[in-house]
């Protein structure tokens, strides 16, 4: 497939980028730091832009079968970026016709899972509280998906960790596995490459979690 990565510096970025060159697709990494991409391989294209102006990155995304993003805020103080940029990158496809969108949320967005015990309501609770801009943003950002009338997957991990991939992650359509509390970049990474042709997983939130 021809794949397009926004975000692709960051920590579930990198690991799409990684992974999809390692199952031979095609992939245009859109970067404003090009030095900042430490993966390499056949099949990889730098594109070099910064997201304000759609019309910038429009050939980032021309003729791709999906895009794929890990947009977000670092920390709290860059709250609103999620929004903000994805709004550039849904302009861009929608004057492409590009339909297929997949992009990195967070579990706290999402439904909680009835079958959560009172030790995981407590967590999320308090993250919800430090993280309270982080996750505003994120649902607007959401919010803004579900009104672009393209083909959307909206990933919501938990806390996430740098290991390596395992494969043994759940994910639940429209809600969130019990008790997950922690995900891996590259597990989640892993399962987002696996949704682009998932037709169950178009115009739903999917939890993903060990």
């Amino acid at each position: 497939m021809e794949l397009t990565v926004f975000g692709a510096t960051g920590g579930i970025g990198q690991e799409i980028v990684r992974q999809a060159l390692g199952a031979g697709h095609r992939v245009t990494a859109v970067v404003r730091d090009p030095a900042r991409l430490s993966v390499t391989g056949e099949g990889l294209e730098l594109f070099r832009a910064e997201l304000g102006d759609p019309a910038a990155v429009r050939p980032a995304v021309a003729g791709r079968d999906a895009v794929l993003s890990g947009l977000g805020a670092r920390s709290r103080k860059d709250a609103g970026v999620a929004t903000r940029l994805t709004r550039t990158v849904l302009d861009a496809m929608r004057a492409e016709s590009v339909s297929r969108l997949l992009v990195v949320s967070a579990a706290p967005v999402g439904p909680e899972p009835r079958e959560s015990g009172f030790v995981d309501r407590a967590v999320r609770g308090i993250v919800s509280a430090v993280l309270k801009d982080v996750y505003v943003d994120l649902r607007a950002m959401e919010d803004e998906v579900a009104r672009s009338g393209l083909d959307w997957t909206a990933v919501r991990p938990p806390r996430l960790q740098d290991k390596p991939l395992t494969g043994r992650y759940r994910t639940v359509v429209g809600g969130f596995p019990p008790k997950g509390r922690f995900a891996g970049r590259a597990d989640v990474a892993h399962a987002m490459l696996a949704m682009i042709e998932d037709a169950g997983t178009v115009k739903q939130g999917v939890g993903v979690a060990y």
